[in-house]
Parts: structure tokens; C-alpha cells; sequence
């Protein structure tokens, strides 16, 4: 699980990643389409999209010629699983330690 999680926070530390799967969430691209808005060369820019591929975030499919990418749900519902879990630990510390200050400030009699 670990890996996989690294091998997803790794891909979207990218901004040409995070915009390729953003452009995904509207459906299955082709990778003529999905190179178009970037400013660099093809073989750098399947770079980016194996590196998607390597974390699982995406899948390719090639019909004839043209290659289309999908975007694939379970590696970021994982992260987001995640980052649920840390945002619910830290919560609770942050709680315990805003009732210690107030436990502190309060007055003794």
C-alpha cells in the first residue's frame, strides 16, 4: 500500500500530470490531444503519461494508430483514503491540544 501511495503522490507532484488527469476526468483522451496544451516535446510528454501509467492512475488502449488514455478511480481513492485517515489523527491532536491550552488558561480556585 505504501508504494502505491508514493508511486501516486509521485505522479501528481507534477503539474503537466495533475493537468493530464484533470483533462481525463472529462473522458478518455487520445495522446495527440492530451500533448496538445503543453509546451514540449512528444517524448518528454509520454514521460509524464508513463509515469501515470507506472502509478495506475491512468491505463492506455490502442485502437489503429491513435492511443487512448482512461483515467483509473482506485489509486486516488486510495490516497484520498489516506489522507482522510491523517486528516482525522490530526484533528484529533489538534483538539487535545486546544483543550489543554484552555485547561491551562482556565483559572484555579
Amino acid at each position: 500500500m505504501a508504494n502505491q501511495l508514493d508511486s501516486v503522490f509521485s505522479a501528481m507532484a507534477d503539474p503537466t500530470r495533475r493537468a493530464v488527469i484533470e483533462r481525463l476526468l472529462d473522458g478518455p483522451a487520445s495522446v495527440t490531444d492530451l500533448h496538445g496544451p503543453h509546451d514540449m516535446a512528444l517524448p518528454s510528454f509520454l514521460k509524464h503519461l508513463g509515469k501515470l501509467e507506472k502509478a495506475g492512475l491512468v491505463r492506455s488502449e490502442k485502437t489503429g494508430r491513435t492511443r487512448i488514455l482512461h483515467i483509473e478511480a482506485a489509486p486516488m481513492a486510495a490516497a484520498e483514503d489516506w489522507l482522510a485517515q491523517q486528516r482525522r489523527l490530526w484533528e484529533g491532536r489538534l483538539d487535545r491540544l486546544q483543550a489543554l491550552a484552555e485547561a491551562l488558561e482556565r483559572p484555579r480556585t
